[in-house]
């Protein structure tokens, strides 16, 4: 494709970058849809001083980045949240070397980040503006398949670096010393279910049960509104881990959550021109 791309996004321009072979969105552009120009660095400022954004953006660096350094890392993730914290995507790239954010000069410059990135960010505007970022986007990589016959998973693109961080706030806060493989495997698959019951109201098996001829399972078949708003659940859920909450108090917040953001992105008569 070529080096730029522009999408419109609730009346927003944003630059998607090619950078070697990987997609790049300005999250520059998309703060200027929840402020004037001036301001958007403060917003990306304000999200990156969080413990979750910076959890997330840890999660995918060492996924995704051999050089990712952890040392510093870790450093930045116990000032979290603390009032005198302030972290510019400068001093996170220069700091981490971090792969997934990057500052550009010049006419389409400004703060760009991986796409996996990017529509996490979009949750610091809206989930609805987070939906139609992923459906603009998702349009401009089927035109693109179309020219160049490439595949691009939009389930897989959504689901693999909250999982992440979902498993690791598990890891860390949920499983006891000392068990075996099966049951640290329960405990996994009991959150997972957590999870499903609070946005689709049942679990994987019982959907099973009901859909016995369907392909895949009850996450390979929701559509894209409950894909997003499930990618938002996971991340949440790990913050609520982290804060002591037992299951049952989970469940009524995530199930509430759902309902909210749900709720909210089907009844914009504006989404069905997304469809």
């Amino acid at each position: 494709m070529a080096k730029n791309k522009i999408i419109e996004v609730q009346n927003t321009t944003i630059t998607v970058y090619d950078n070697k072979g990987e997609d790049y969105i300005c999250i520059t552009d998309m703060a200027k849809a929840k402020t004037d120009n001036a301001r958007a660095a403060d917003v990306i400022k304000n999200w990156l001083r969080t413990r979750t954004t910076l959890e997330f953006l840890g999660a995918w660096e060492k996924i995704y980045n051999p050089n990712f350094k952890v040392v510093e890392f870790d450093h930045f993730k116990t000032q979290a949240g603390l009032p005198s914290f302030v972290l510019s995507p400068t001093q996170w790239v220069e700091k981490t070397n971090a792969v997934g954010i990057f500052s550009k000069a010049g006419r389409y410059g400004g703060t760009f980040a991986h796409k996996d990135i990017a529509f996490e960010f979009g949750s610091a505007i809206s989930a609805e503006f987070k939906l139609y970022l992923i459906k603009e986007f998702q349009r401009l990589k089927t035109e693109e398949n179309d020219r160049l016959s490439l595949d691009w998973n939009l389930q897989r693109t959504l689901a693999k670096v909250n999982y992440t961080i979902h498993t690791d706030a598990i890891k860390e806060k949920l499983i006891p010393a000392k068990l075996n493989k099966k049951q640290v495997a329960f405990v996994y698959a009991s959150e997972a279910d957590m999870l499903n019951m609070a946005l689709f109201g049942m679990t994987a098996a019982t959907w099973r049960s009901q859909n016995p001829d369907a392909k895949g399972n009850i996450r390979d078949q929701a559509p894209l509104e409950q894909l997003v708003v499930l990618s938002n659940l996971e991340s949440i859920n790990a913050v609520l881990i982290r804060q002591g909450l037992n299951q049952h108090e989970r469940l009524q917040q995530l199930n509430n959550i759902a309902i909210t953001q749900m709720t909210s992105l089907l009844n914009n008569s504006n989404l069905k021109k997304l469809k």
